[in-house]
């Protein structure tokens, strides 16, 4: 069990139509949440292109609560402003942090009152973030590093704002379809090439893929955008890395072309690397 500050950026949407507003933003059916349900969902461009992965969090009848990734607060509050027309919403950037509890035994960890508790599911890991104002760390728990927990999030396959996610990222890319995506709640801005990408069979021409680097130290470790390399081709490169106590190797993401099958050994940095399914726990 551990606990470390991470750095979110977060967003209060309120007013009479923030829930209907929210509704038609973003791909996932936030109209299904109750107050204190989360849910994990995209901001897309009209053209289904990705401009931010998002967690939106029912906080009140007319209140919700949207967090993302250190950096990219801004350019949330700009894109839902965007489309802002003759509707009563009020949008908002926070002062808020965040803490992260990650560990099997998170269910039996008390929080702190003053702080709002979102639960999270990661793959092989349970846990929960806490945001507020100044959120306190819960009693009993070890603080670790941001790389410590930069490692398991690697492990669990969850991609991130600025290293996995870019203004070029599409949502099948990324493996973000299953978790963030409702073709169930109607339309919402960029649903077009989703949904027809999904009809094709997901057919695209590169994935986020888990790597094992084979014969890397903690301190030797090929960082992100270290190419990988098949044969004589460039087929990839490493987004974000991290040094595992679990797999005593290096653990890293990246984008590898679909011409690698899973399994496939990749050279990078001098070292090799397995191609693996993401998450790589289970």
């Amino acid at each position: 069990m551990a606990v470390a500050p991470v750095a979110r950026d977060v967003i209060r949407v309120t007013g009479p139509d923030a829930l209907g507003y929210l509704q038609g933003q973003c791909s996932q059916d936030v109209s299904a949440l109750e107050p204190g349900d989360t849910a994990e969902a995209l901001l897309l461009e009209p053209q289904g292109r990705v401009d931010a992965i998002i967690r939106v969090t029912r906080s009140g009848a007319d209140e919700l609560i949207v967090d993302t990734d250190s950096g990219w607060g801004d350019a949330v509050v700009a894109r839902l402003e965007r489309f802002k027309l003759r509707v009563k919403v009020e949008i908002s950037l926070l002062r808020w942090r965040c803490v992260a509890v990650r560990g099997p035994d998170a269910g039996d960890v008390a929080s702190p009152a003053d702080a709002l508790r979102l639960e999270v599911v990661w793959p092989g890991l349970i846990g929960f973030d806490l945001l507020g104002e100044d959120p306190g760390l819960p009693q009993g728990v070890e603080e670790c590093g941001v790389r410590a927990w930069q490692a398991v999030r690697i492990e669990a396959g969850v991609p991130m704002m600025g290293s996995e996610i870019d203004e070029r990222t599409i949502p099948e890319e990324a493996g973000l379809v299953q978790r963030c995506v409702s073709f169930t709640k109607g339309c919402f801005t960029g649903q077009e090439l989703v949904a027809r990408l999904d009809a094709r069979g997901s057919n695209v021409a590169r994935r986020l893929r888990g790597l094992v680097v084979a014969g890397t130290g903690p301190g030797s470790t090929p960082g992100p955008g270290a190419e990988l390399v098949a044969g004589e081709k460039t087929v990839g490169r490493i987004t974000s890395e991290g040094w595992s106590p679990l797999f005593d190797a290096t653990v890293a993401l990246a984008y590898v072309h679909r011409s690698v099958d899973v399994g496939s050994t990749v050279t990078v940095a001098g070292f090799n690397a397995e191609v693996r399914q993401l998450p790589l726990v289970g």
